[in-house]
């Protein structure tokens, strides 16, 4: 495997050190460099003339993001909503096969159905045909070709949170945008291996429209590195900026986006603050938990420095281990005076949770963002009271071999209100608070965005409490 971006450049004499202004992280030494030399503003004018050239002809790749929300239901009552955000990329050429996939952080492969694949679930979605690429090169599982003769392929199993796939191999151009027509690929196209799915099981995939997953964990989440979708990006298209953004929109009315070879500074309300990958060699992109606090009270779990945290895209909750979880819940949780018949739990004051991931890097997410919408009304019938309360929407999560038993997970709660950049090259994830529009710039805003689809959206009269009898 290739490990080039984790081995330290050889030092070279500073007269014959050069610079690729190019790169971002080069820019920066440049400009402190010359700063510390007291070089003159022509120069330094000249450098920075020289970053917006590389910029402007390299310029991020954005893709806006489809919404889907699937109702939660109990006893007949709809209690929640899970959500999913996808965008559109194409498959081969000189007919490129569009399809929708999740961009998910926390998996290192990419899958679509195949037009092989006739079951019910398969049918719901857009499926590969194999026979409309002159593109496609058939695989068996170490990536050697496969005869045009062979009778059997080699097949793959992936699991997921919810849900797998089985599938087979191909080596296939992947691509950003359209390129009906073209023979070869431009800077948004890569040449990866894709893993057709022959099966596919019925939870999630007959719920949800996206058509597959598109992994963007590190190398070592994925068989192959060759199955890394942005790993072969930056080594096939020598990316000025080898990281991508991520930005999820608080409003339906405009788009969440992902943007590759870099970040877009008009979503930031705030500067990017860096935190290292902790043991990048597992392939997720993990950090480090300093500490955990609620309401300003830090909590002994994270004492001892053994926490970590996975940034994960394809998670639409925040993610607690089960040993604290029933602690999270009572701390978040807020009795509502007066017991109102609706209400929405999101609006209603709560503590704050805070990440701190070191450096004086912190994550803080308010009620705004952890709250399940639905309160509960407790009902209690010895007394003839009841109390209406509202709490955190958590997702268990079970020790793992690999993990250990303190990995929380940072979902859509937290990702909806921080941007997040992942660094490819330098294994580091940048955080800094999203910037929503005012709902002034949405109306303004909403002629210039790129088009997209909301699936379900849920009514937008406050939610009445769910009863629970004790």
């Amino acid at each position: 495997q290739e490990k080039t971006a984790l081995n330290p450049k050889r030092p070279v004499p500073e007269q014959s050190q050069h610079i690729d202004l190019c790169s971002p992280s080069s820019f920066y030494q440049a400009m402190s460099i010359s700063l510390s030399m007291h070089f003159s503003l022509l120069r330094l004018l000249a450098a920075a003339s020289v970053w917006v050239a590389c910029r402007a002809s390299n310029p991020i790749i954005t893709i806006p993001l489809d919404k889907q929300y699937v109702p939660v239901n109990r006893n007949n009552k709809t209690v929640a909503y899970k959500t999913a955000y996808f965008g559109k990329v194409f498959l081969g050429l000189p007919s490129p096969q569009n399809f929708t996939v999740i961009f998910d952080t926390g998996s290192g492969h990419f899958f679509v159905p195949s037009a092989t694949c006739d079951t019910e679930t398969c049918r719901l979605h857009n499926r590969f045909e194999r026979s409309h690429s002159a593109t496609a090169v058939d695989l068996d599982h170490s990536g050697e070709r496969v005869p045009s003769n062979a009778t059997t392929r080699d097949q793959v199993a992936i699991a997921y949170g919810t849900g797998e796939v089985t599938g087979e191999f191909v080596r296939e151009v992947v691509c950003m945008g359209d390129h009906a027509g073209q023979t070869e690929g431009t800077r948004d196209c890569t040449t990866m291996r894709v893993v057709l799915a022959t099966e596919m099981t019925e939870e999630p995939f007959r719920t949800f429209k996206f058509d597959g997953v598109l992994g963007l964990g590190l190398d070592a989440l994925a068989v192959d590195p060759e199955f890394s979708f942005f790993g072969q990006m930056e080594k096939m298209n020598n990316l000025t900026d080898a990281s991508f953004g991520y930005y999820l929109s608080r409003t339906d009315a405009l788009p969440s986006e992902i943007s590759f070879g870099g970040h877009d500074p008009k979503r930031l309300a705030s500067e990017l603050q860096w935190a290292p990958v902790h043991n990048a060699e597992l392939g997720f992109w993990q950090v480090k938990i300093a500490g955990i606090s609620i309401g300003g009270e830090a909590l002994p779990f994270c004492a001892e420095g053994d926490c970590v945290a996975i940034a994960d895209t394809g998670t639409s909750l925040i993610g607690a281990p089960r040993a604290i979880g029933q602690r999270l819940h009572w701390l978040l949780a807020r009795k509502v005076p007066d017991n109102p018949d609706e209400i929405d739990c999101r609006t209603f004051a709560g503590p704050d949770l805070v990440f701190d991931l070191g450096d004086g890097v912190k994550v803080t997410v308010g009620p705004e963002d952890y709250s399940r919408p639905t309160a509960m009304k407790v009902m209690q019938t010895k007394t003839n009271t009841s109390q209406v309360v509202c709490r955190a929407s958590l997702l268990p999560v079970d020790e793992d071999e690999v993990l250990g038993p303190k990995a929380f997970i940072l979902g859509e709660p937290v990702l909806r209100k921080y941007y997040t950049q992942y660094d490819w090259r330098e294994k580091r994830i940048g955080w800094a608070l999203a910037k929503q529009p005012t709902e002034e710039e949405q109306q303004e805003q909403v002629v210039e965005t790129p088009r997209h689809t909301i699936f379900g959206a849920p009514p937008t009269a406050p939610p009445k409490p769910n009863i629970v009898v004790v």
